[in-house]
């Protein structure tokens, strides 16, 4: 299936795996460009720009495929040391970079100077529009639906992906609710060119976590996903568990009064506990609705082949119906 995000960027199949936090390792990245997507290591997972470096060259061994690197902007006083990370991009002959976060005006001369194209994660129009405008290649749509951070305005795929659609010139991807060939399918009938799946892709045997959390997701359903830091203006979509429960009393308690500095305890530095320990108790993290899409765990390549497959039955079931 050839689509102008497979075309961009040099990829079989339209899809993309999200670069998440302590799950974007060379591991998984390389697994999904081997199975024909389009992986993506995980920038601020790592220490140092020097250990990027090092990761992006261990991706580079287990794979001749591109791949790419998620480097996300964060509005922080002590901001990490973005140029020497985009240095250690370009000099390991990465060629894809996914932006999320704040603009990423400031790095897209240099990108395009050596050739790299640039997804910027967008969740809502207005966004996508202002990426569109400063020069990014292509623009990930992040529905409602998703995992990590939604935005606050609460519009999910089936209006954000149609509202992109028609005043979109570049071509974008959809994100949030992807799990299977019914999104890819339903995706591209509502104007996107291919999915970027997270949640999907950790529920995978090349995915470097715990397999209790690969467990916890194929155990959720669709109930299960929390929103918490609301009142913070700063909202993340999680899987809910007891840390989450007494994060959402403590917001409820304070109510406007609210500070992160209430709920640190539940959110600060839990990730190594609960991607590399298991401990599926130690916090929030990052889990979208389509955990109640998600009942196996199966390699990339039997994913993705799935998907693909599944996706010609789909398309030859609906040219029936119009033929009909």
């Amino acid at each position: 299936m050839q689509t102008k995000i497979t075309k961009l960027f040099g990829i079989e199949h339209p899809i993309i795996q999200g670069g998440m936090h302590y799950v974007g390792y060379a591991e998984l990245a390389s697994a999904v460009s081997n199975a024909g997507g389009l992986g993506m290591i995980t920038a601020l997972t790592q220490k140092t720009p020097a250990d990027l470096a090092n990761e992006i060259a261990r991706c580079r061994d287990m794979t001749d495929k591109p791949f790419g690197v998620n480097v996300t902007f964060l509005p922080t006083v002590n901001a990490p040391d973005y140029p020497a990370i985009i240095d250690a991009i370009i000099k390991g002959g990465v060629k894809v970079v996914e932006t999320a976060g704040n603009n990423p005006v400031e790095v897209l001369p240099i990108l395009k100077e050596h050739g790299i194209k640039v997804i910027h994660k967008c969740t809502a129009v207005r966004h996508a529009l202002k990426a569109q405008k400063i020069g990014c290649d292509a623009v990930s749509v992040d529905g409602f639906e998703c995992g990590g951070h939604p935005g606050e305005d609460d519009i999910p795929n089936m209006i954000l992906l149609p509202r992109a659609a028609d005043e979109l010139e570049i071509p974008f991807v959809s994100s949030g609710g992807q799990a299977d060939a019914r999104s890819l399918i339903a995706s591209l009938a509502m104007g996107a060119e291919g999915m970027n799946m997270g949640t999907r892709f950790i529920a995978t045997q090349e995915a470097p976590v715990h397999q209790n959390v690969k467990e916890a997701i194929v155990a959720a359903s669709e109930l299960d996903t929390r929103l918490v830091m609301r009142p913070l203006r700063n909202t993340e979509r999680v899987l809910t568990n007891s840390a989450v429960e007494r994060l959402l009393d403590k917001e409820r308690e304070l109510g406007a009064n609210l500070k992160f500095e209430d709920i640190i305890e539940e959110v600060a530095g839990v990730y190594p506990r609960i991607m590399k320990e298991g401990d599926m108790e130690a916090g929030a993290w990052s889990c979208g609705m389509v955990a109640g899409l998600i009942n196996d765990i199966p390699t990339c390549k039997e994913l993705i082949d799935r998907i693909m497959h599944e996706a010609e039955a789909i398309t030859a079931r609906l040219q029936k119906i119009g033929n009909a």
